[in-house]
Protein backbone atom coordinates (compact mmCIF):
# COMPACT_ATOMS: atom_id res chain seq x y z
CA UNK A 1 0.00 0.00 0.00
CA UNK A 2 1.43 3.35 -1.14
CA UNK A 3 1.78 6.07 1.51
CA UNK A 4 0.20 9.56 1.57
CA UNK A 5 3.67 10.93 0.58
CA UNK A 6 3.83 8.34 -2.64
CA UNK A 7 0.28 9.21 -3.33
CA UNK A 8 1.01 12.47 -3.89
CA UNK A 9 3.77 12.19 -5.80
CA UNK A 10 1.84 9.77 -8.54
CA UNK A 11 -0.91 12.32 -8.66
CA UNK A 12 1.52 15.58 -8.91
CA UNK A 13 3.37 13.16 -11.72
CA UNK A 14 0.19 12.68 -13.22
CA UNK A 15 -1.14 16.22 -13.40
CA UNK A 16 2.11 17.17 -15.13
CA UNK A 17 1.84 14.25 -17.67
CA UNK A 18 -1.69 15.71 -18.61
CA UNK A 19 -0.75 18.97 -18.40
CA UNK A 20 2.90 19.36 -19.45
CA UNK A 21 3.60 16.11 -21.42
CA UNK A 22 4.15 17.67 -25.13
CA UNK A 23 5.73 20.71 -24.26
CA UNK A 24 8.37 19.05 -22.25
CA UNK A 25 8.75 16.74 -25.57
CA UNK A 26 8.80 19.16 -27.81
CA UNK A 27 11.29 21.67 -26.17
CA UNK A 28 13.34 18.46 -25.73
CA UNK A 29 13.11 17.30 -29.23
CA UNK A 30 13.59 21.06 -31.18
CA UNK A 31 16.87 21.11 -29.03
CA UNK A 32 18.14 17.53 -30.90
CA UNK A 33 15.56 16.56 -33.14
CA UNK A 34 15.18 13.33 -31.86
CA UNK A 35 12.05 12.49 -30.61
CA UNK A 36 12.75 9.22 -29.43
CA UNK A 37 16.05 10.80 -27.20
CA UNK A 38 13.82 13.25 -25.71
CA UNK A 39 10.80 10.75 -25.04
CA UNK A 40 13.35 8.26 -23.01
CA UNK A 41 14.97 11.11 -21.50
CA UNK A 42 11.42 12.52 -20.10
CA UNK A 43 10.22 8.64 -19.06
CA UNK A 44 13.18 8.46 -17.19
CA UNK A 45 12.80 11.90 -15.26
CA UNK A 46 9.80 10.96 -14.64
CA UNK A 47 11.22 7.39 -12.92
CA UNK A 48 12.99 9.44 -10.88
CA UNK A 49 10.54 11.86 -9.99
CA UNK A 50 8.51 8.75 -8.80
CA UNK A 51 12.00 7.64 -6.53
CA UNK A 52 12.71 11.24 -5.02
CA UNK A 53 9.57 12.83 -4.57
CA UNK A 54 7.99 10.63 -2.49
CA UNK A 55 11.09 11.45 -0.13
CA UNK A 56 11.87 14.92 -0.40
CA UNK A 57 8.62 16.34 -1.14
CA UNK A 58 7.47 17.43 -4.61
CA UNK A 59 9.04 20.42 -5.90
CA UNK A 60 6.95 23.61 -6.13
CA UNK A 61 8.09 23.37 -10.17
CA UNK A 62 7.62 19.85 -10.88
CA UNK A 63 8.07 20.77 -14.81
CA UNK A 64 11.35 22.72 -14.33
CA UNK A 65 12.76 19.55 -11.68
CA UNK A 66 11.78 17.19 -14.66
CA UNK A 67 12.97 19.33 -17.29
CA UNK A 68 16.73 19.72 -15.47
CA UNK A 69 16.37 15.73 -15.46
CA UNK A 70 15.61 14.66 -18.58
CA UNK A 71 17.85 17.42 -20.17
CA UNK A 72 20.92 16.06 -17.84
CA UNK A 73 20.02 12.64 -19.26
CA UNK A 74 20.75 13.52 -22.53
CA UNK A 75 24.30 15.10 -22.10
CA UNK A 76 25.22 11.57 -20.30
CA UNK A 77 23.82 10.06 -23.66
CA UNK A 78 25.50 12.32 -25.83
CA UNK A 79 28.39 12.05 -24.23
CA UNK A 80 28.14 8.67 -23.68
CA UNK A 81 27.14 7.51 -27.59
CA UNK A 82 28.57 10.14 -30.12
CA UNK A 83 31.94 11.66 -30.73
CA UNK A 84 33.46 14.83 -32.70
CA UNK A 85 31.82 17.71 -33.69
CA UNK A 86 28.14 16.45 -33.19
CA UNK A 87 28.61 15.92 -29.94
CA UNK A 88 30.30 19.09 -29.37
CA UNK A 89 27.19 20.64 -31.23
CA UNK A 90 25.12 18.72 -29.41
CA UNK A 91 25.94 19.07 -25.43
CA UNK A 92 26.54 22.72 -26.49
CA UNK A 93 22.71 23.12 -27.00
CA UNK A 94 21.96 21.29 -24.17
CA UNK A 95 24.02 22.86 -21.82
CA UNK A 96 22.85 26.27 -23.25
CA UNK A 97 19.08 25.67 -22.65
CA UNK A 98 17.28 27.29 -19.59
CA UNK A 99 16.47 26.07 -16.33
CA UNK A 100 14.43 28.20 -15.46
CA UNK A 101 10.78 27.87 -14.84
CA UNK A 102 8.71 26.00 -17.96
CA UNK A 103 6.39 28.30 -17.96
CA UNK A 104 8.31 31.93 -18.17
CA UNK A 105 11.53 30.16 -19.73
CA UNK A 106 10.60 27.35 -21.86
CA UNK A 107 9.19 28.35 -25.11
CA UNK A 108 5.92 26.58 -26.10
CA UNK A 109 7.44 23.98 -28.97
CA UNK A 110 4.23 21.60 -29.53
CA UNK A 111 2.89 23.46 -32.34
CA UNK A 112 6.69 23.39 -33.68
CA UNK A 113 6.30 20.02 -32.97
CA UNK A 114 2.64 18.76 -34.66
CA UNK A 115 4.42 20.89 -38.06
CA UNK A 116 7.32 18.70 -37.60
CA UNK A 117 5.01 15.27 -37.37
CA UNK A 118 3.17 16.31 -40.36
CA UNK A 119 6.25 16.74 -42.64
CA UNK A 120 5.70 15.65 -45.77
CA UNK A 121 8.64 13.54 -45.96
CA UNK A 122 7.15 11.11 -43.13
CA UNK A 123 4.51 9.01 -44.58
CA UNK A 124 1.16 10.94 -44.57
CA UNK A 125 -0.55 7.34 -42.87
CA UNK A 126 1.23 8.23 -39.90
CA UNK A 127 0.86 11.69 -39.05
CA UNK A 128 -1.99 11.57 -36.78
CA UNK A 129 -0.37 8.59 -34.75
CA UNK A 130 2.87 10.46 -34.39
CA UNK A 131 1.11 13.40 -33.37
CA UNK A 132 -1.10 11.36 -30.69
CA UNK A 133 2.16 10.40 -29.00
CA UNK A 134 4.87 12.78 -29.27
CA UNK A 135 2.18 15.92 -28.15
CA UNK A 136 0.25 14.08 -26.20
CA UNK A 137 1.99 10.76 -24.89
CA UNK A 138 -0.40 7.95 -25.79
CA UNK A 139 1.57 4.65 -26.03
CA UNK A 140 1.62 2.44 -28.79
CA UNK A 141 -1.07 -0.20 -27.89
CA UNK A 142 -3.45 2.87 -27.00
CA UNK A 143 -3.27 4.48 -30.53
CA UNK A 144 -2.67 0.74 -32.09
CA UNK A 145 -6.59 0.64 -30.72
CA UNK A 146 -7.27 3.49 -31.79
CA UNK A 147 -6.32 2.93 -35.47
CA UNK A 148 -7.55 -0.86 -35.67
CA UNK A 149 -4.11 -2.37 -35.75
CA UNK A 150 -1.77 -4.13 -34.19
CA UNK A 151 0.55 -2.69 -31.56
CA UNK A 152 3.12 -4.18 -32.92
CA UNK A 153 2.79 -3.05 -36.20
CA UNK A 154 1.77 0.81 -35.12
CA UNK A 155 5.16 0.79 -33.25
CA UNK A 156 7.24 -0.41 -35.83
CA UNK A 157 5.64 2.94 -38.22
CA UNK A 158 5.94 5.34 -35.15
CA UNK A 159 9.58 4.28 -35.09
CA UNK A 160 10.36 4.71 -38.77
CA UNK A 161 8.55 7.83 -38.56
CA UNK A 162 11.12 9.09 -35.63
CA UNK A 163 13.73 8.38 -37.21
CA UNK A 164 12.96 10.12 -40.31
CA UNK A 165 13.00 13.24 -38.22
CA UNK A 166 16.31 12.39 -36.94
CA UNK A 167 18.35 11.18 -40.00
CA UNK A 168 16.54 13.94 -42.51
CA UNK A 169 17.15 16.71 -39.84
CA UNK A 170 12.93 18.02 -39.98
CA UNK A 171 13.10 21.44 -38.66
CA UNK A 172 10.77 21.83 -35.70
CA UNK A 173 9.04 25.09 -36.66
CA UNK A 174 6.13 26.44 -37.57
CA UNK A 175 6.71 26.77 -41.57
CA UNK A 176 6.38 29.73 -43.67
CA UNK A 177 3.63 31.60 -44.39
CA UNK A 178 3.67 30.54 -48.14
CA UNK A 179 4.01 26.60 -46.78
CA UNK A 180 1.58 26.98 -44.13
CA UNK A 181 -1.47 26.10 -46.23
CA UNK A 182 -0.17 22.73 -47.24
CA UNK A 183 1.25 21.75 -43.82
CA UNK A 184 -1.16 23.09 -41.48
CA UNK A 185 -4.08 20.97 -43.73
CA UNK A 186 -2.13 17.98 -42.70
CA UNK A 187 -2.31 18.89 -38.83
CA UNK A 188 -5.62 19.82 -39.08
CA UNK A 189 -6.48 16.48 -41.09
CA UNK A 190 -4.63 14.48 -38.57
CA UNK A 191 -6.22 15.85 -35.83
CA UNK A 192 -9.90 15.17 -37.02
CA UNK A 193 -8.62 11.83 -38.10
CA UNK A 194 -8.25 10.86 -34.53
CA UNK A 195 -11.31 12.40 -33.59
CA UNK A 196 -13.00 10.52 -35.48
CA UNK A 197 -11.70 7.83 -34.20
CA UNK A 198 -12.82 8.78 -30.84
CA UNK A 199 -16.14 9.41 -32.33
CA UNK A 200 -16.59 5.60 -33.03
CA UNK A 201 -17.55 5.17 -29.32
CA UNK A 202 -20.44 7.54 -28.94
CA UNK A 203 -21.11 6.15 -25.22
CA UNK A 204 -17.71 6.66 -24.20
CA UNK A 205 -18.09 3.05 -22.72
CA UNK A 206 -14.45 2.40 -24.36
CA UNK A 207 -11.78 4.58 -22.23
CA UNK A 208 -8.91 4.37 -24.99
CA UNK A 209 -11.18 6.11 -27.28
CA UNK A 210 -13.23 8.35 -24.38
CA UNK A 211 -9.20 9.46 -23.40
CA UNK A 212 -8.29 10.30 -27.67
CA UNK A 213 -11.62 12.34 -28.01
CA UNK A 214 -10.37 14.56 -25.41
CA UNK A 215 -6.84 14.65 -26.37
CA UNK A 216 -7.76 15.23 -29.51
CA UNK A 217 -9.77 18.30 -28.36
CA UNK A 218 -7.33 19.56 -26.99
CA UNK A 219 -4.92 19.58 -29.53
CA UNK A 220 -7.69 21.25 -31.78
CA UNK A 221 -7.64 24.42 -29.31
CA UNK A 222 -3.67 24.53 -28.80
CA UNK A 223 -3.57 25.42 -32.87
CA UNK A 224 -6.46 27.58 -32.44
CA UNK A 225 -5.09 29.52 -29.85
CA UNK A 226 -1.52 29.42 -31.34
CA UNK A 227 -2.54 30.62 -35.03
CA UNK A 228 -5.94 32.40 -34.45
CA UNK A 229 -5.33 34.05 -37.47
CA UNK A 230 -6.23 30.89 -39.55
CA UNK A 231 -9.80 30.40 -40.23
CA UNK A 232 -9.19 26.38 -40.88
CA UNK A 233 -8.33 26.26 -37.66
CA UNK A 234 -11.27 28.07 -36.09
CA UNK A 235 -13.12 25.73 -38.28
CA UNK A 236 -12.08 22.66 -37.50
CA UNK A 237 -12.51 23.40 -33.74
CA UNK A 238 -16.52 25.06 -34.73
CA UNK A 239 -16.74 21.45 -36.30
CA UNK A 240 -15.67 19.30 -33.36
CA UNK A 241 -17.39 21.14 -30.33
CA UNK A 242 -20.97 20.76 -32.36
CA UNK A 243 -19.95 17.01 -32.34
CA UNK A 244 -18.83 16.60 -28.76
CA UNK A 245 -21.61 18.76 -27.46
CA UNK A 246 -24.36 16.43 -28.74
CA UNK A 247 -22.53 12.89 -27.42
CA UNK A 248 -24.32 12.46 -24.14
CA UNK A 249 -27.45 12.55 -26.60
CA UNK A 250 -26.47 9.95 -28.85
CA UNK A 251 -27.38 7.09 -26.95
CA UNK A 252 -29.99 6.57 -23.93
CA UNK A 253 -29.33 5.19 -21.09
CA UNK A 254 -29.88 1.69 -22.20
CA UNK A 255 -26.98 2.21 -24.84
CA UNK A 256 -29.23 2.50 -27.94
CA UNK A 257 -28.64 4.59 -30.68
CA UNK A 258 -30.84 7.55 -30.75
CA UNK A 259 -30.72 9.33 -34.53
CA UNK A 260 -30.12 13.00 -34.44
CA UNK A 261 -33.98 13.72 -35.19
CA UNK A 262 -34.93 12.54 -32.15
CA UNK A 263 -32.47 13.31 -29.76
CA UNK A 264 -32.97 15.10 -26.34
CA UNK A 265 -31.79 18.65 -26.93
CA UNK A 266 -31.64 18.92 -23.23
CA UNK A 267 -28.70 16.97 -23.41
CA UNK A 268 -26.83 18.73 -25.77
CA UNK A 269 -24.04 20.88 -23.97
CA UNK A 270 -25.17 24.88 -24.90
CA UNK A 271 -22.07 25.92 -23.46
CA UNK A 272 -19.94 24.16 -26.36
CA UNK A 273 -22.42 25.10 -29.08
CA UNK A 274 -22.30 28.93 -28.52
CA UNK A 275 -18.42 28.48 -28.06
CA UNK A 276 -18.57 26.42 -31.55
CA UNK A 277 -20.67 29.19 -33.48
CA UNK A 278 -18.37 32.51 -31.97
CA UNK A 279 -15.44 30.32 -33.40
CA UNK A 280 -17.42 30.33 -36.60
CA UNK A 281 -18.03 34.03 -36.33
CA UNK A 282 -14.80 35.00 -35.77
CA UNK A 283 -13.44 32.52 -38.85
CA UNK A 284 -15.84 34.43 -41.17
CA UNK A 285 -13.91 37.68 -41.11
CA UNK A 286 -11.30 36.05 -41.76
CA UNK A 287 -12.35 35.48 -45.34
CA UNK A 288 -10.65 32.09 -45.87
CA UNK A 289 -13.88 29.80 -46.69
CA UNK A 290 -12.26 25.90 -46.56
CA UNK A 291 -13.63 22.59 -45.89
CA UNK A 292 -13.44 22.59 -42.17
CA UNK A 293 -15.87 25.93 -41.90
CA UNK A 294 -18.16 24.49 -44.05
CA UNK A 295 -18.73 21.29 -42.29
CA UNK A 296 -19.24 23.24 -39.26
CA UNK A 297 -21.40 25.68 -40.59
CA UNK A 298 -23.32 22.33 -41.63
CA UNK A 299 -23.31 21.37 -38.23
CA UNK A 300 -25.03 24.67 -36.98
CA UNK A 301 -27.44 24.78 -39.64
CA UNK A 302 -28.55 21.18 -38.51
CA UNK A 303 -28.71 22.48 -34.66
CA UNK A 304 -30.35 25.69 -35.95
CA UNK A 305 -32.85 23.69 -37.59
CA UNK A 306 -33.77 21.48 -34.39
CA UNK A 307 -33.42 23.81 -32.14
CA UNK A 308 -35.94 26.43 -34.26
CA UNK A 309 -37.99 23.79 -35.95
CA UNK A 310 -37.63 26.08 -38.95
CA UNK A 311 -36.58 24.31 -41.90
CA UNK A 312 -33.59 25.27 -43.45
CA UNK A 313 -32.80 22.74 -46.14
CA UNK A 314 -32.58 25.04 -48.67
CA UNK A 315 -29.26 26.49 -47.01
CA UNK A 316 -28.27 22.88 -46.07
CA UNK A 317 -28.18 21.76 -49.93
CA UNK A 318 -26.03 25.45 -50.61
CA UNK A 319 -23.35 24.12 -48.02
CA UNK A 320 -23.11 21.05 -49.46
CA UNK A 321 -22.91 21.90 -52.66
CA UNK A 322 -19.83 24.28 -51.81
CA UNK A 323 -18.66 22.00 -49.85
CA UNK A 324 -18.20 18.85 -52.75
CA UNK A 325 -16.50 21.59 -54.83
CA UNK A 326 -13.81 22.13 -52.59
CA UNK A 327 -13.57 19.06 -50.81
CA UNK A 328 -15.29 16.24 -53.27
CA UNK A 329 -15.85 12.98 -51.54
CA UNK A 330 -18.38 10.15 -51.13
CA UNK A 331 -19.34 11.40 -48.10
CA UNK A 332 -20.66 14.71 -48.88
CA UNK A 333 -22.20 13.17 -52.07
CA UNK A 334 -24.68 10.59 -49.64
CA UNK A 335 -25.04 13.40 -46.88
CA UNK A 336 -26.08 16.15 -49.64
CA UNK A 337 -28.31 13.58 -51.33
CA UNK A 338 -30.44 13.32 -48.03
CA UNK A 339 -30.65 16.75 -47.74
CA UNK A 340 -32.19 17.17 -51.39
CA UNK A 341 -34.75 14.90 -50.62
CA UNK A 342 -35.82 17.02 -47.79
CA UNK A 343 -35.85 19.92 -50.12
CA UNK A 344 -37.38 18.97 -53.30
CA UNK A 345 -38.62 15.17 -52.63
CA UNK A 346 -37.72 11.89 -52.37
CA UNK A 347 -37.17 10.89 -55.93
CA UNK A 348 -34.93 13.61 -56.56
CA UNK A 349 -33.20 12.29 -53.46
CA UNK A 350 -32.58 8.91 -54.48
CA UNK A 351 -31.42 10.71 -58.27
CA UNK A 352 -28.68 12.50 -56.43
CA UNK A 353 -27.33 8.86 -55.16
CA UNK A 354 -28.28 7.33 -58.44
CA UNK A 355 -25.77 9.55 -59.85
CA UNK A 356 -22.76 8.96 -58.04
CA UNK A 357 -23.93 5.03 -57.53
CA UNK A 358 -20.60 4.04 -59.87
CA UNK A 359 -18.18 4.97 -57.18
CA UNK A 360 -16.51 2.09 -56.21
CA UNK A 361 -15.87 3.32 -52.79
CA UNK A 362 -19.53 3.53 -51.62
CA UNK A 363 -20.00 -0.01 -52.16
CA UNK A 364 -18.73 -1.11 -48.28
CA UNK A 365 -19.61 2.82 -47.16
CA UNK A 366 -22.20 1.98 -44.43
CA UNK A 367 -24.66 5.69 -45.11
CA UNK A 368 -24.87 4.95 -48.75
CA UNK A 369 -26.80 2.40 -48.22
CA UNK A 370 -28.52 3.53 -44.82
CA UNK A 371 -29.84 6.29 -47.13
CA UNK A 372 -30.78 4.44 -49.62
CA UNK A 373 -32.65 2.11 -47.46
CA UNK A 374 -33.86 5.05 -45.90
CA UNK A 375 -34.88 6.91 -49.30
CA UNK A 376 -36.48 3.69 -50.64
CA UNK A 377 -38.52 2.95 -48.00
CA UNK A 378 -40.14 6.55 -47.90
CA UNK A 379 -41.04 5.96 -51.70
CA UNK A 380 -42.88 2.64 -50.74
CA UNK A 381 -40.04 0.23 -52.54
CA UNK A 382 -39.97 -2.00 -49.68
CA UNK A 383 -38.22 -4.40 -51.31
CA UNK A 384 -34.80 -2.44 -52.49
CA UNK A 385 -35.16 -1.02 -48.64
CA UNK A 386 -34.77 -3.84 -47.03
CA UNK A 387 -32.53 -5.31 -49.09
CA UNK A 388 -30.19 -1.83 -48.69
CA UNK A 389 -30.95 -2.50 -44.77
CA UNK A 390 -29.02 -5.34 -44.81
CA UNK A 391 -25.76 -4.29 -46.51
CA UNK A 392 -25.71 -1.36 -43.99
CA UNK A 393 -26.18 -3.86 -40.99
CA UNK A 394 -23.46 -6.25 -42.13
CA UNK A 395 -21.00 -3.57 -43.24
CA UNK A 396 -21.85 -1.49 -39.55
CA UNK A 397 -19.32 -1.63 -36.18
CA UNK A 398 -21.31 -0.36 -34.21
CA UNK A 399 -23.80 -2.63 -32.43
CA UNK A 400 -26.23 -0.49 -30.85
CA UNK A 401 -26.50 1.25 -34.71
CA UNK A 402 -27.22 -2.66 -36.06
CA UNK A 403 -29.62 -2.86 -34.12
CA UNK A 404 -31.26 0.46 -35.08
CA UNK A 405 -30.84 -0.27 -38.60
CA UNK A 406 -32.31 -3.90 -37.95
CA UNK A 407 -35.41 -2.52 -36.46
CA UNK A 408 -35.87 -0.26 -39.29
CA UNK A 409 -35.52 -2.97 -41.40
CA UNK A 410 -37.86 -4.92 -39.54
CA UNK A 411 -40.66 -2.44 -39.11
CA UNK A 412 -40.97 -2.15 -42.88
CA UNK A 413 -44.58 -3.53 -44.70
CA UNK A 414 -44.08 -7.22 -45.69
Amino acid sequence: MRSPRENDAQRTADAVARRSYGKLVAYLAARTRDVTAAEDALSEAFASALAVWPRSGCPANPEAWLMTVARRKLIDVARHQRSGEAVATQLRILVEAPEGPVDTAIPDMRLALMFACAHPAIEEGIHAPLILQAVLGLDAKAIASAFLTSPAAMSKRLVRAKDKIRQAGIPFAIPEREELPARLASVLDAIYAAFAEGWSDPGGMDATRRDLSEEVLFLARLVAELLPEEAEALGLLALMLHAEARRRARRSASGAYISFAVQDLALWDAAMIEEAESLLRRASTLRAIGRYQLEAALQSAHVHRRRTGHGNWEDVVRLYDALLTLAPSPVVAVNRALAIAELHGVKAGLDALDAIAADARLAEYQPYWATRAELMARNGAYSEARHAYEMAVGLERDPAVRQFLLQRCAALPA
